[in-house]
């Protein structure tokens, strides 16, 4: 019985995003999940769309008209990063913001130390999310199928402690990072192809609201 109450809510968010309310925004597909349960939901999803990013932010969902203020708060920082960070994918998912850096821009080949034009972006994505001290980041490492699972396991994660250390050398408090190496398990791409080997060796940011954004967003969202 547990399993049903868990499996139906969780379902009933995949159809949101897969099937329907294709015209709803991202604030408002927020709002919905937190209605039949944020975390469940979550790890179900996360695991049936093979998307680590989705599953992790939409766990990290509240809901409700709180979520919908947080929502409102994220369409900003989105904004911002995709008018000043152009060599990045910047997506609203939910109540947070997936970012995504390919390989050719943040790393050499099978390297996993930044670049100059890596050290450039993250710099930039450092100014916009010291403006936005309320949220977390969690910092996933990826890669293609080539080589070792082993192998490709370890260069995911320390390219994602490169990213981390950086953005934390730069002034983003370390109590705001997580990091996260997936090696070659989560592929977004195709990797038959060339390019969608490419695509997937990528590092992704999850964006999500911390305890005080939440009690922010309870507090104006009775006002």
């Amino acid at each position: 019985m547990n399993k049903l109450k868990i499996t139906i809510p969780a379902l009933i968010v995949v159809i949101l995003f897969t099937l329907g309310c294709a015209s709803w925004n991202k604030t408002e597909k927020g709002a919905a999940i937190g209605t039949v349960g944020g975390a469940a939901a979550g790890a179900v999803i996360g695991k049936v769309a093979g998307n680590t990013a989705l599953g992790a932010i939409i766990g990290a969902t509240v809901g409700g008209v709180t979520g919908a203020v947080i929502g409102h708060k994220m369409d900003k920082q989105a904004e911002e990063m995709k008018k000043n960070i152009p060599d990045a994918k910047v997506e609203r998912v939910g109540e947070g913001i997936v970012i995504e850096f390919t390989e050719k821009i943040l790393f050499g080949f099978n390297e996993s130390n930044l670049t100059s034009t890596a050290k450039k972006n993250l710099t930039k994505l450092v100014g916009i999310m010291s403006k936005y001290p309320d949220t977390n980041i969690e910092v996933q490492g990826h890669t293609d199928n080539k080589g070792t699972p082993a192998y490709n396991q370890a260069l995911s994660e320390r390219r994602a402690l490169s990213v981390s250390t950086y953005l934390s050398a730069n002034g983003i408090s370390s109590s705001r990072l997580t990091i996260k190496g997936f090696g070659e398990t989560v592929a977004k791409y195709d990797n038959s192809t060339k390019s969608g080997q490419a695509q997937n060796r990528r590092v992704e940011f999850l964006v999500t609201a911390n305890e005080k954004m939440k009690s922010d967003a309870a507090k104006e969202a009775v006002k």
